[in-house]
């Protein structure tokens, strides 16, 4: 009688601990990488840090004080997204895209890790730290913003996610400094497998979207990209190409402006919307 009274108690104890740890399958949890444009490169206008649902939060990647952010917590999705000072970028209109369409007991969380120039080289966790000891300057302090190596940290940060809800994708835009690289899909598969196994995740639940990058129509530098972009189904089975065509872009016709951001990740968020089972119907 008293080992049952004890093991009540304990179980009274332990309840709000054990409480305190459950996965909300509500939280839609999307893990986001790659170079300057998902990093975020337009200004972030006033307009676009107003009347942000709630439902829609980023879970910080790095310290940023300037914010009152602290890595590896939950925060209402005003942007930045990425770093304390990075832009405006496809992952905030992906986001919004998300909670107008899903129900309204659904919650959308998104960890962004991006740096920007960098090649898909930066993430490959076997072999980036002789790509980050060859790397220019400029980019190496983003990198020691993720303490040396950007790909640990998104899944640190996921495994903490996986407390809190269930990842349901990938995103990914990357190939402006991997041009002609006909090895670039197998590349980015070997990212995702990585991602797959590190995170217990199955590839069948978990699509990966990857964006073009700024098109033709647009002048885009880097077009010629979007030819080997367009094969990655073709490594990644439940892989999908989201078009850039006719999402504007900025004068130095590399980076999309906050129009065209805006435009591709409702695009993002359609093709997602669509594989989870959901009509677009809100858009904003």
């Amino acid at each position: 009688m008293k080992v049952s009274l004890r093991l009540f108690v304990l179980a009274i104890v332990l309840m709000p601990v054990m409480k305190g740890f459950s996965q909300d399958k509500k939280f839609y949890i999307f893990l986001s990488f790659g170079q300057s444009n998902m990093e975020g490169n337009a200004k972030i206008r006033p307009e676009d840090t107003l009347n942000i649902d709630s439902r829609f939060q980023v879970m910080e990647a790095v310290d940023c004080p300037n914010l009152n952010r602290k890595k590896g917590q939950w925060y209402t999705a005003i942007p930045p997204l990425c770093r304390c000072r990075t832009g405006l970028t496809l992952t905030d209109f992906f986001g919004r895209t998300m909670v107008a369409n899903l129900p309204p007991d659904v919650r959308v969380g998104i960890i962004n890790v991006a740096v920007g120039g960098c090649k898909i080289e930066l993430f490959d966790k076997d072999n980036y730290q002789s790509y980050v000891e060859k790397a220019p300057s400029w980019m190496t302090g983003m990198i020691k913003e993720y303490d040396g190596n950007p790909y640990a940290r998104l899944v640190e940060m996921a495994k903490l996610a996986q407390k809190d809800g269930i990842i349901k994708g990938i995103l990914l835009h990357q190939g402006e400094s991997n041009p002609n690289d006909s090895l670039w899909t197998q590349k980015v598969k070997l990212v995702y497998d990585n991602l797959l196994k590190d995170l217990k995740l199955k590839a069948k639940k978990v699509p990966l979207l990857a964006g073009e990058t700024v098109n033709a129509d647009q002048g885009g530098i880097c077009a010629g990209m979007n030819k080997i972009i367009a094969t990655l189904p073709q490594s990644i089975k439940n892989a999908y190409v989201i078009s850039s065509a006719g999402c504007t872009d900025a004068a130095d016709n590399l980076h999309f402006n906050a129009d065209g951001y805006k435009e591709l990740g409702k695009r993002y968020a359609e093709k997602m919307l669509s594989l989870l089972g959901y009509n677009v119907t809100a858009m904003q």
